[in-house]
């Protein structure tokens, strides 16, 4: 007989959390301690950090910080390192950073594509690769274990002014996919699922809904907001909570026939 409780839970894994400074990354990292796991929290924030760390520590969690730049590829094999040599073999990776910018189509600056790209897009496949390279059999973890990377509702669908973001989680959306199935056909044991969330009440989305003021799409923050709320059939805005939540099922054992999947968020608006 399955046993529920300990299926969800991380006791003696070790989690590595991108982008865990603050915000959803925070709650995520939180989540999975509370769970058992043990976790290094990594962003280029180092005192936001740095207090997430303390926060799980405060409650009898095991926590670390490694500054983290994803975009650099030896940053990304330093991280993973320091993740096993403080807590041991590395079992899950959740790949959390990620920006945001607006602009209307005509307008988005290159530049300011590209950036998004780098961070949303290579930072996350810099993370799958050596992931799966420490996970994978015959690798410095060996253990195999589970990877979710953090894409969007703007991965399923499209949204004014906001161009660059939805290339880039859509790219997450079927990056996700491909190494789902490359893993599972190579045996190696790892699953790799993306999470979709829609509009949470952190800075990221406060700033989401910003941007259509800004771009003059909605008159004022107010109303902005008022419509979106009504576009969730469910009512309001997601909470970080909703979105560790999810991660935690797909990190732990109780989602160990899951994989290549997207997990929507949203409150029912995608459904509409």
């Amino acid at each position: 007989m399955t046993d529920y409780g300990k299926a969800f839970r991380l006791d003696g894994k070790t989690a590595l959390v991108s982008g865990g400074a603050r915000g959803i990354g925070a709650a995520i990292a939180e989540a999975l301690a509370q769970a058992g796991a043990s976790v290094m929290v990594t962003d280029l924030l180092e005192r936001p950090g740095q207090e997430t760390v303390e926060r799980i520590r405060r409650v009898g969690g095991e926590a670390a910080f490694f500054q983290h730049d994803v975009t650099n590829e030896d940053q990304w094999q330093a991280a993973i390192a320091a993740a096993e040599k403080t807590f041991g073999p590395l079992e899950v990776l959740v790949n959390n950073a990620g920006i945001e910018t607006a602009a209307l189509l005509s307008q988005c600056e290159l530049a300011d594509f590209k950036r998004v790209m780098e961070v949303n897009v290579n930072g996350v496949f810099l993370g799958l690769k050596h992931a799966v390279r420490a996970m994978s059999p015959g690798g410095s973890s060996g253990r195999a274990g589970s990877i979710i990377n953090m894409s969007s509702v703007a991965g399923l669908i499209g949204t004014t002014g906001h161009i660059s973001y939805h290339a880039s989680k859509g790219a997450v959306r079927v990056m996700t996919k491909a190494a789902a199935i490359e893993c599972a056909q190579l045996g190696t044991g790892i699953r790799v699922n993306s999470v979709h969330p829609a509009i949470v009440g952190t800075e990221m989305g406060t700033n989401f809904i910003k941007h259509f003021v800004d771009l003059k799409l909605a008159p004022d923050y107010a109303t902005a907001e008022t419509a979106f709320k009504a576009a969730h059939p469910l009512g309001g805005f997601g909470e970080t909570a909703d979105v560790a939540s999810a991660v935690l099922y797909l990190a732990s054992p109780a989602s160990k026939w899951v994989t290549g999947t997207e997990l929507v968020l949203d409150g029912g608006y995608t459904a509409a």
